[in-house]
């Protein structure tokens, strides 16, 4: 039994941290640490790892001054000394199989990494009716994670080969919002095949108020363009799914960042931002529509985004709202 280090940076996390921590102290596959990283929080966040680290042994709390999730996951992967890593946010929690099942399809497949192509979510409950493990290509695993509909995107509920990280020297060192899609699509390209399940083994919290996917805050759209862009000139990697990938993901990212200035009423501060945007979608829309993983449907919704791109993001705020404040759970 490999062991498993799990790498948690931890700010203003103390309402949702015992379910998170408590999850992964009963997981079924016991050989792990659990790397825990303070990054400076104002609340009890330190105290409480500190308790766990205080039970449980395989428990290690790193305190340190902010300087943002980026900064804590790279504190934390100096530490992580396992043969396999993941990584996990402070106000998720995981399924008691969750690293056991990860572990299982990465080497009954023989594959450097793993993931799930579903997640829970604190508004979807219902577990797959049935599994199904695919092995990808390097090729067709780095396309399937830009492409976020078909792999959660983030850093976690996925399981890497600590080798290919450190003989690759990955990091969370690029600053941009989106930096979870960066380390997965890297270390994507540098494994030789990713195990895909379809059991939900993680979950994701959607109704946390200080979450940075639920404020909308301009600079992070800005970043997350930075991001993809950046992603796409570092690839070494090339196919047509991964350059369809791109150009989806792309046009997606101009999407969020005028839904960003606009919903912050921030159109004449971001006047040139906002402009860019709405012209670059129209742009990539056309390379997006001869993507053929991309359902009809999809398609006729994207072309009429980027025409009525303010109905739209009007209509999603007004989903989004309704769908917070009906999502109630702990």
């Amino acid at each position: 039994m490999k062991k498993v280090s799990i790498v948690i940076p931890l700010y203003k996390s103390e309402k949702f941290l015992t379910k998170l921590l408590d999850s992964i102290m009963n997981q079924t596959y016991k050989n792990i640490e659990i790397i825990l990283v303070d990054d400076g929080s104002p609340d009890t966040s330190g105290e409480i790892a500190d308790n766990y680290a205080k039970k449980d042994s395989r428990f290690l709390v790193i305190h340190k001054e902010n300087g943002g999730c980026c900064d804590a996951r790279n504190k934390g992967l100096e530490k992580a000394s396992g043969e396999y890593l993941m990584f996990a946010d402070g106000d998720d929690w995981m399924e008691l199989d969750c690293i056991e099942y990860l572990v299982r399809i990465a080497e009954d497949n023989g594959c450097e990494m793993s993931t799930t192509d579903a997640i829970f979510t604190t508004r979807n409950r219902e577990q797959n009716n049935f599994d199904s493990i695919r092995v990808m290509n390097k090729s067709d695993a780095v396309a399937s994670i830009i492409n976020t509909f078909y792999i959660p995107v983030g850093p976690w509920n996925k399981l890497y080969s600590m080798k290919i990280v450190k003989e690759n020297n990955l990091s969370f060192s690029v600053p941009w919002f989106g930096e979870g899609l960066y380390f997965s699509a890297m270390a994507a390209q540098y494994s030789n095949k990713m195990a895909v399940g379809h059991r939900k083994v993680y979950n994701y919290r959607l109704n946390n108020p200080n979450s940075g996917c639920t404020l909308k805050e301009v600079q992070n759209g800005i970043n997350s363009m930075n991001n993809i862009l950046y992603i796409k000139k570092s690839l070494k990697v090339n196919s047509k799914s991964i350059e369809d990938a791109l150009n989806w993901h792309i046009w997606t990212n101009y999407f969020h960042l005028a839904d960003y200035i606009y919903s912050a009423s921030a159109v004449k501060e971001y006047k040139n931002e906002y402009i860019e945007a709405k012209n670059e979608m129209r742009v990539y829309m056309p390379k997006v529509m001869i993507n053929s993983t991309i359902s009809v449907s999809d398609k006729i919704k994207i072309l009429l985004k980027t025409i009525f791109p303010v109905f739209f993001i009007k209509y999603g705020d007004y989903k989004a709202k309704r769908a917070f404040q009906n999502d109630t759970m702990d």
